[in-house]
């Protein structure tokens, strides 16, 4: 086969279909792991009546939303209408070209011969600032779904999510900051060759990026405490309150893909992508003979698995909480955290490593310190004062 066609179409292809099939599955996988989590959190069963124990479940949902009636708002916008869930769903699906799930690999395969490609589909020198363009479409389709369902409902969820975006946007980008300021790069595989260089994964001298990171992928996929776009308590449910089906079932999907993206990213950007713990130890390789995308996968399924334990934990924002937790506390803390790395990485590594010192040790000394004070102010609020 001609090489230029092996390596331009051919390999590029089959990576594409992959993916969408994988994360398709996965996303489909993760419900049933969702629900059956959620029922051990909260001492119940769960779904236990489709296939052993349960397993098909998710098998059963998607067939039972493939077949069921599409129905339509009579007054609706028919186009943007049908438009909306595949904004949602396509930069869901596109990011994945640029994840890097494993280091270039050579494979031998029958019939072609030996090629070396990465566990991506691609790696584009400003590959992170790429995807942060891409999912910044997704908010389009829950807006505008909102707005052609011709519902108040719909609308003010629609509404809820762009105010969201907004306000979670900026901390999240300063906290992509500190990653390029710590590795000197905006491609997502020079990312985690960069902590591979540096001996460290970058969640130790980035750990407020981290943070900021994650709480703000949260409030972006709209899920538990800051799922307000789609609040049934009093918005029956958000955006997608009009769309049954197949289209209902598009909006779900490209959720639990979003969940995936953000988990993946936060691994990339701090948790050394495929890189084994302290990669340049030498006493440790023995960790080695575990293959690097397992090593990925068991880091995405961690965060994965703290996404299901949010929603089984913690109660719902309220809107006013919400904006004033991204403008007053995010915001604000995300630009001191950009100043600090800035000033660490001007020294390079031994920079970062004398950062990662002092914020671990403040944030060990400011947990031990709110630990102490807990009990004093469990029993002034038992007593009565200061309600």
């Amino acid at each position: 086969m001609n090489e230029a066609l092996l390596y331009n179409v051919v390999i590029p292809s089959v990576k594409a279909v992959v993916a969408v099939l994988v994360v398709a599955t996965v996303a489909g996988i993760l419900t049933l792991i969702e629900r059956r989590v959620l029922a051990r959190l909260q001492v119940r069963q769960g779904p236990n009546r489709v296939g052993w124990n349960g397993v098909l479940q998710w098998v059963a949902d998607v067939v039972k939303l493939i077949f069921k009636e599409d129905v339509v708002p009579a007054n609706a916008e028919r186009g943007i209408h049908f438009l909306a869930p595949l904004l949602v769903m396509m930069p869901a699906l596109t990011v994945f070209a640029f994840i890097p799930w494993g280091p270039e690999t050579t494979w031998n395969i029958p019939g072609v011969g030996v090629i070396r490609t990465g566990l991506y589909g691609t790696d584009v020198n400003v590959g992170l600032l790429l995807l942060v363009a891409i999912t910044s479409i997704g908010v389009y389709g829950i807006i505008l779904g909102g707005w052609a369902s011709n519902s108040k409902y719909a609308l003010m969820g629609g509404l809820r999510s762009a105010a969201q975006l907004i306000s979670y946007e900026v901390p999240m980008g300063f906290a992509l900051v500190a990653a390029i300021l710590m590795s000197r790069s905006l491609s997502l595989v020079g990312i985690v060759e960069a902590q591979r260089d540096a001996g460290l994964w970058f969640i130790f001298p980035g750990v407020v990026a981290f943070f900021l990171y994650f709480v703000s992928g949260v409030a972006e996929t709209n899920r538990i405490p800051f799922d307000l776009p789609e609040a049934e308590s009093e918005l029956v449910a958000g955006f997608h309150t009009e769309y049954s089906g197949f289209r209902w079932a598009v909006f779900f999907l490209s959720e639990y893909a979003n969940m995936i993206t953000i988990s993946a990213v936060a691994t990339t950007l701090f948790f050394g992508g495929w890189l084994r713990p302290f990669p340049n130890i030498g006493w440790l390789s023995f960790l080695d003979l575990v293959p690097p995308l397992v090593w990925f996968v068991l880091k995405v399924a961690v965060f994965l698995f703290v996404y299901i334990w949010f929603r089984g934990t913690f109660p719902r924002y309220r809107f006013d909480q919400l904006m004033a937790l991204g403008w007053k506390v995010l915001i604000p803390i995300s630009i001191g955290n950009v100043v600090l790395v800035a000033l660490a990485a001007l020294w390079g590594l031994p920079g970062l490593k004398v950062l990662s010192a002092v914020l671990w040790v403040a944030l060990i000394v400011g947990f031990l310190v709110v630990r102490k004070a807990e009990p004093q102010r469990r029993t002034v609020l038992v007593a009565g004062v200061g309600r």
